[in-house]
């Protein structure tokens, strides 16, 4: 509980803190931001196994029904933000196994890509607070979210080729949309991995701090979000989304459409009503 004197006028504003560790994700929602710690630190937050996928998609849904939720960070515990794939049970799975191509294209889709196409259905902003490495399919999940910013020991790798695969968890649609077609191309081409201040030059990250600051640095831009109306917030978000896949007259009709609706929400009252009586709005997301 903090007490906040506002104008002369003392009041209490409580911060309401839930955690809860969902078997391979540790969760914790302050105040409508919620924090995903990956803790997997034995395989350096490996997640192709399907506890891991299983516990990610399941955050997302959860996410996505829960108007309480409105900016999520995601991070790991541990050195590294993601290994990308457990290359023990890949090898297992895929090179030791008889599967047939069949089977291990099904294998993907139930498995790892199930965690894109969740967080493409999620309409709450997402940021990667990458805290160190993020290889292969680690790589794409910085991309999976809306913004990512760095710790300065964050290295990132779409390094499929290096295993003599290739980005099967949607990282050739991925990170061409973050970096562009010339980058994610040579990235994807040779393997190599960038550091930090090199991902930030190239657009894949916005901001590069200092290690033990990444958090706080995350934290400030979640509040900087969550103060504003959340239903706004997430149409923006399906906005952005679906304009990177419709042509310019079909993203104006739906835009339209959703003006409309914001229109007539309570917060969107509260917010013209917040400005002309010169105080910070209270939104409660109708």
């Amino acid at each position: 509980m903090e007490l906040v004197n506002n104008a002369n006028r003392l009041t209490i504003k409580e911060t309401i803190v839930i955690t809860e560790v969902i078997t391979e994700v540790i969760t914790e929602v302050t105040d409508g931001i919620a924090v995903w710690r990956m803790n997997r630190v034995d395989t350096r937050n490996a997640i192709t196994d399907n506890k891991m996928i299983d516990d990610l998609v399941s955050l997302a849904e959860q996410a996505q029904k829960d108007s309480q939720i409105r900016v999520i960070i995601l991070t790991g515990n541990g050195p590294a933000f993601s290994s990308g794939g457990n290359v023990k049970k890949i090898r297992a799975e895929m090179t030791e196994s008889d599967k047939t191509p069949h089977e291990l294209a099904t294998w993907y889709r139930e498995g790892i890509q199930r965690i894109p196409r969740a967080f493409q259905a999620l309409d709450v902003p997402i940021i990667a607070a990458v805290n160190g490495p993020a290889i292969g399919a680690g790589c794409d999940l910085t991309c999976m979210c809306d913004m990512r910013i760095a710790a300065e020991s964050a290295r990132f790798a779409e390094s499929f080729v290096k295993l003599g695969i290739i980005p099967g968890d949607g990282g050739s649609w991925l990170l061409p949309r973050a970096v562009g077609l010339a980058k994610a191309s040579e990235m994807a081409f040779t393997g190599d991995p960038i550091d930090a201040q090199e991902a930030l030059k190239f657009g894949l990250v916005s901001k590069v701090v200092a290690d033990d600051k990444l958090i706080d640095e995350a934290m400030a831009l979640a509040k900087r979000i969550a103060v504003n109306p959340p239903v706004s917030v997430r149409m923006t978000k399906q906005l952005i989304r679906e304009g990177q896949q419709t042509d310019l007259d079909t993203h104006l009709q739906t835009a339209a459409v959703m003006q409309a609706v914001s229109h007539r929400t309570d917060d969107h009252r509260e917010a013209m009503n917040a400005i002309f009586d010169k105080r910070q709005g209270e939104f409660k997301g109708r």
